[in-house]
């Protein structure tokens, strides 16, 4: 199990796909004994057998299994990166077992998953805490109200928990993604429009994210990157870029 050698150990949600992945494995090759939390078995016993992570499989929302899996831990760094997005769809017409779905996972259940882990991390008094946030939680987008709203209450917790966590070494960046090629959007649309989201003009790649955690945690102990917005180069907050290529979606931030 990881922490039983001198290596540190890092825990990543949502690392069977995306963002979470490639950070997952950009933290093993860094030298972190790298606990991957996803619901795909099948995925995360591919990713050990690959790149030596340590599988977890589970909901993320399954408070009694998350807190049995991380109680033993010793981590240094923990990455809340696990999140859904619905279907877009104006806010009247939305389902609410989405809406629940939205706010559990994206929101309750980070901030669930932060309180396991904080206390060992004051009592070393160091740690580094990541909550993957997005563009749409600093601008509204139509079509995204909850999905927004999950996302702002990540930013404003990281704020918050950064002010109460003064004085402990705990370091807390919040990660802003705009248009990153995922799989987020596998539930809500076609593989086709998928295709044609992505193709309107080149997105950040997964890998650029993690490049960027990697970076971030090699910064001296007392300073701390509070917050890096990462968004391709054509795009905007509050658009989806540029004049000529808004026609498909354009208030997409993703």
């Amino acid at each position: 199990m990881a922490g039983c050698d001198n290596n540190p150990v890092a825990v990543v949600t949502g690392a069977t796909s995306g963002i979470g992945k490639a950070i997952a494995l950009e933290l093993i090759n860094q030298g972190y004994n790298t606990v991957a939390i996803g619901r795909s078995h099948r995925v995360l016993e591919d990713m050990q057998a690959s790149f030596g992570v340590v599988p977890m499989a589970m909901d993320i929302t399954d408070r009694e299994a998350l807190s049995a899996a991380l109680e033993q831990l010793r981590v240094d760094v923990f990455v809340n990166n696990a999140g859904v997005i619905p279907k877009p769809a104006e806010f009247p017409a939305m389902e609410l077992a989405d809406i629940d779905r939205t706010l559990e996972v994206n929101l309750s259940s980070a901030i669930a998953a932060t309180r396991l882990v904080l206390p060992g991390m004051i009592e070393r008094k160091r740690g580094h805490l990541f909550f993957t946030g997005s563009i749409a939680g600093q601008a509204p987008f139509p079509n995204m109200a909850v999905y927004g709203a999950s996302k702002a209450g990540i930013s404003s917790f990281a704020a918050a928990l950064r002010c109460d966590l003064s004085g402990t070494g705990i370091r807390i960046t919040e990660l802003v993604a705009g248009r990153v090629e995922t799989r987020l959007y596998r539930n809500a649309l076609s593989d086709q429009k998928l295709a044609d989201m992505y193709s309107v003009f080149k997105p950040v790649q997964p890998e650029d994210v993690a490049r960027m955690v990697s970076s971030i945690l090699t910064m001296p102990q007392h300073v701390n990157v509070t917050r890096f917005d990462i968004l391709p180069t054509a795009q905007y907050v509050g658009g989806g870029g540029h004049a000529g290529i808004d026609d498909w979606w354009p208030d997409c931030p993703l």
